[in-house]
């Protein structure tokens, strides 16, 4: 079976989706960030101020490589991860991408919740960061199977409308 990749910016419910769908699939569920955090023994943040973005993008492909080695499962990339075409090939290689992406209103608002753990919005102006990288990287989310927009759904329903896809892809029936 192949796996369900998420992909998208940071706060769009790549985790708490991924949890869910890997749940109702009976798939396992990895999340690249937490192997990088559980490898390295530090959380992001903190990979970032003591060893810089570009060391913990190194951590972050040896996760996706790791991830992608195994099959029926749901993988959380980081929301930077497909920058680098190694891991984008990767995830492809064995997997459906689904873009998981939300206004950028709403991620700031969700993200705010955990404002010192997000390196990359510890700047004066959060909203105009996160627009700046959603513009930056949108060449790169385009390369998704398919996109669900998560702004103002639950994770139930983003799960329902990814399976769905999922199985339609698939040509299986959706039997729940």
């Amino acid at each position: 079976m192949k796996n369900i990749v998420l992909l998208g910016f940071m706060g769009t419910g790549k985790s708490a989706v991924g949890r869910a769908l890997a749940k109702e699939l009976k798939y396992r569920f990895v999340d690249t960030d937490q192997r990088v955090e559980e490898k390295s023994g530090k959380k992001i943040a903190e990979l970032f101020t003591e060893n810089g973005e570009a060391y913990f993008r190194e951590l972050e492909s040896q996760a996706v490589q790791e991830a992608v080695q195994q099959g029926a499962c749901v993988i959380s990339t980081g929301g930077g991860a497909i920058l680098n075409p190694k891991n984008l090939e990767a995830l492809r290689r064995n997997g459906f991408l689904v873009l998981l992406e939300s206004d950028p209103e709403v991620i700031l608002k969700r993200v705010q919740k955990r404002a010192g753990q997000r390196p990359l919005l510890q700047g004066p102006d959060p909203l105009a960061e996160i627009k700046r990288l959603l513009e930056e990287r949108a060449p790169y989310y385009r390369c998704a199977d398919f996109t669900v927009n998560s702004s103002y759904l639950r994770v139930e329903e983003v799960t329902r409308a990814i399976k769905k896809k999922v199985l339609e892809i698939e040509g299986r029936e959706n039997t729940r």
